[in-house]
Order: structure tokens, then C-alpha cells, then sequence
């Protein structure tokens, strides 16, 4: 039986105690509360009101649900978590899709306040120190795969996908804390040369940058929004941009111009070497590099990075010694292997939302439906990001663990959640003793609730 009630109260298993410590603390930050007070879905209220009903997806998110109609396995049959939460019961996932399939463009405007809202509240990268270390901005885009029929769903480029429809996720990722600032879905024609300023606008508004902000802030992107005219828009705006040119023709031209290649020591066959050619159509200074890679017909494949970034500032980001600023080839490379940080930063968000959230198995036919499952999305990761902040200093090794690991192995232990026996108040939670990280996470979870009075435990199952 999933219940049993004692004279300490009554006991609720749960699959997912774990998570269900974690739903106590975002119900004292009260996390949904600006999702209340901004998202006002016009729909009759039975049982559930709307916003319920997006709450009960957001959970069911979080549990590692791939696709919505999981609500009723993961979380409508786990009266623990519900009680965790402090829902009294879960809507039918039927009903929630109904509930999504009503959200209007008004709606999803609201939802989109209402998250930059959520991460003012926070985020560290809202409060982040800009005079005394870079911003990172990373900015990409991935494909969301979806039916024919789906609004806004028409062929464009998903990879190993030919001739696939669906549409596109633009992300704008605070690389040094790895959260989103914001998610925006477009058509699936949409590539980033295209959405690039758009997403950087928004994240502008949530981040709330000024000017001096913005000189301290590098926005780095892959060559899809390279071009001249988005690179000659940031620098104008201010950021220091660092990125790879757009166009593969000028690249050619360019790497012409490199008088020494230098082999890069990390990826064998790679070389690099700096561009000759005077930059004057860049509406602030720039440095230019070519990188190339041999092809399997002998040939290479070229492309050039552009950077507003001084040698000091690479060799700092890159976490070297600054005294070697002074030698040629280690800021050379830097440049380089700055870039290719974007691969731990913002391609890692969009593996890890696929793997461990889901992010590509939940399809919604009208297009404001879709992007309000987004945004629930977009909100789950950044709470597992910021959970694992909350829990690192008790139990350091949490710092290394990705998103699918957290909703797996962390938040997916199972135990019992307690209630007192009179008003039915949440005493404690208590994770199964034989999960091998059960002792440790319950040491950390406990000093997280203590100030909610919800004692975290394990013990015999």
C-alpha cells in the first residue's frame, strides 16, 4: 500500500522522494507565485484552476517526464509528491493538455514575464558582478522536430533528420552558471542569423543590462549568427562578441592571408594562425584568426573566428596564468579554445534538456501551446540548476553532476513522505537507505528544509 497511518502520523510512499524535498523548498520560495499573478488562461475552473494544471506539468517535468501524458504515472498515482507540493490532488493529464491547448499569444507573453520574474528572483547570473568578471553569453539554436500538421512546422535543418519538419529553439545560456535566460520557439525555417537579435534583446530585458553592463558582457556564437551585420549590431550595442564568421567564402579569402599556421597540441590536425587582412567593415576593432581541419579528400575545411576580446581577457577566461599573455601561440590558441568552450556551455544545455527533460517529445500542434510547454521546460531547468547550487556546499560532488543524473539519481530515490496525524502537517521525508547517495543527500536536503521545519532522513523503506 502507498499509505499508512500510525500515531506519528500518516506515511505516503513516494517513487520520487527525493523530489519531493526538493517540491517542499519551492513551495516556501513560493516559485509558481508570479506564474499566479501574471498567467491568466481563460478556461472554466472544475477542480483545477489553470494555473494548477500548469503546476502539475511543470512537477511532472521535473520527474523526468518525456512526455506529458506521464502525469498520471509520475505523479497523479504519487500522493507523496502531491503532498510535498501541497497539492491536494493532480489533474488528469487529458485535462492539462486541454488547459495548454487553450493558452492564447497573451498567455504565453504573461508566462515569458512571468520567468524573467522568477529569475530575477534567482538567479545568480541576475545579481552577477560584472566589474569584477566577464558575463558569458552563449547564444545557439536546435531543432524541435514535430508533426506536419503542427502550426508553424515546416522543413528546416534537424540533425541526422532529413527532410524532417518541426520547429526551432533559440537559447540565450549564462554560460558560468548554466542556466537559461531565455528560450524562444520560431518557425522551423528559422536559423540563427535570423534570431540572433531577437534573443539577445529579450535576454537584454531579463538580465536588465545597461550599458556598462553590456561592455562587460561577451555574447558568443557558432557562424550561424556571424554576420557582418548582427556582429557590427552587438558591438554597437557594446558587447564583445566572440564567434565565428558566417560567411565560408570570406573565410576562404581570409585564411589565404594566415603567414604561419601553429598546430593546435589538442586536436590533432587542427592548425591556427592569425588573419593579415585589415578588418575596417567592423564598426569597432576586432582580432581575426583562421582555423582549419583536414578533410578525409586531402582538402580543408576553413573557418575564422572573430573576437572583440584583448589577448589578457582570453588568457584569463581560459584559466591560464596571466603571465602568458606574453607568448604568441599560447594566446593564439586561447582564442581558440574559448570558443570551443561553447560546447560545455550551450550545446550541453540543449543535450542535456533533450536527454534528461525531454525537450524534443513533447509536441504541441498550435504553436502557443508549444511554447508554453517550452517555458515550463525552460523553468524546470533552471530549478535543477539552481538546486544543485543549494546543494553543493553540503555535498560537493553534486557540482559535477548533469541534468539527467540529478533527475535520475537524486530527485528519482524513493522513501516515504510523513504527515502529522492532526492537521496533517509535512514532518518529514524519508529517502531510502539503500540508494547509494540516500545518507549524504539527506544530510544536505535536511540542512536545505531546515527552516521549513520538514526534518530529510533515511532509512528502511
Amino acid at each position: 500500500m502507498s499509505k499508512s497511518t500510525t500515531r506519528r502520523g500518516s506515511r505516503h510512499f513516494s517513487p520520487r522522494a527525493g523530489l519531493a524535498a526538493l517540491g517542499v523548498k519551492l513551495r516556501s520560495l513560493q516559485l509558481f507565485g508570479p506564474i499566479e499573478e501574471l498567467v491568466k488562461i481563460e478556461q472554466k475552473v472544475i477542480k483545477d484552476t489553470p494555473v494548477q494544471k500548469l503546476h502539475d506539468a511543470f512537477i511532472t517535468i521535473l520527474a523526468g517526464a518525456h512526455g506529458l501524458v506521464e502525469i498520471n504515472t509520475r505523479l497523479r498515482s504519487d500522493r507523496g509528491l502531491q503532498v510535498a507540493i501541497g497539492r491536494a490532488r493532480c489533474a488528469e493529464q487529458s485535462v492539462v493538455q486541454d488547459t495548454l491547448d487553450a493558452c492564447t499569444a497573451a498567455n504565453v507573453h504573461q508566462m515569458e514575464e512571468a520567468l524573467d520574474t522568477i529569475y530575477r528572483q534567482h538567479s545568480l547570473a541576475y545579481r552577477h558582478a560584472y566589474q569584477d568578471a566577464w558575463q558569458v553569453l552563449d547564444v545557439d539554436i536546435s531543432g524541435l522536430p514535430c508533426g506536419p500538421k503542427a502550426a508553424f512546422a515546416t522543413k528546416g535543418y534537424f540533425a541526422k533528420q532529413r527532410n524532417r519538419r518541426g520547429r526551432q529553439l533559440g537559447r540565450v545560456l549564462a554560460s558560468r552558471y548554466g542556466d537559461i535566460v531565455v528560450d524562444r520557439v520560431f518557425a522551423g525555417t528559422v536559423q540563427l542569423a535570423r534570431a540572433f537579435q531577437p534573443l539577445l534583446r529579450a535576454a537584454e530585458g531579463t538580465l536588465g543590462l545597461d550599458k556598462a553592463q553590456r561592455k562587460r558582457t561577451i555574447v558568443r556564437m557558432d557562424g550561424g549568427g556571424g554576420s557582418l551585420a548582427d556582429v557590427n549590431w552587438a558591438l554597437a550595442r557594446g558587447y564583445a562578441v566572440h564567434c565565428k564568421d558566417y560567411s565560408a567564402t570570406r573565410a576562404e579569402t581570409l585564411a589565404a592571408s594566415v603567414t604561419e599556421w601553429v598546430d593546435d597540441p589538442r586536436v590533432p590536425g587542427r592548425q591556427v594562425g592569425w588573419v593579415t587582412l585589415p578588418a575596417p567593415e567592423y564598426v569597432r576593432p576586432v582580432r581575426r584568426l583562421a582555423v582549419r581541419c583536414p578533410k578525409k579528400n586531402g582538402q580543408w575545411a576553413v573557418g575564422v573566428l572573430v573576437s572583440a576580446l584583448a589577448p589578457a581577457d582570453v588568457i584569463a577566461l581560459t584559466g591560464q596564468p596571466c603571465d602568458r599573455v606574453a607568448d604568441p601561440t599560447a594566446v593564439l590558441l586561447a582564442y581558440v579554445y574559448f570558443y570551443d568552450q561553447r560546447g560545455g556551455g550551450v550545446e550541453t544545455s540543449f543535450r542535456e534538456d533533450k536527454q534528461g527533460l525531454g525537450l524534443t517529445k513533447r509536441s504541441k500542434k498550435r504553436f502557443a501551446a508549444q511554447q508554453m510547454v517550452v517555458y515550463l521546460g525552460t523553468l524546470a531547468h533552471n530549478v535543477l540548476v539552481w538546486a544543485r547550487g543549494w546543494l553543493a556546499p553540503a555535498l560537493p560532488r553534486l557540482a559535477r553532476y548533469g541534468l539527467v543524473r540529478f533527475v535520475r539519481d537524486i530527485w528519482g530515490i524513493s522513501g516515504f513522505v510523513v504527515r502529522a496525524p492532526a492537521r496533517g502537517d509535512l514532518l518529514r521525508i524519508v529517502l531510502n537507505r539503500d540508494a547509494p547517495l540516500a545518507p549524504a543527500l539527506a544530510t544536505a536536503l535536511h540542512a536545505l528544509l531546515t527552516s521549513e521545519h520538514v526534518a530529510v532522513t533515511s532509512g528502511q523503506t
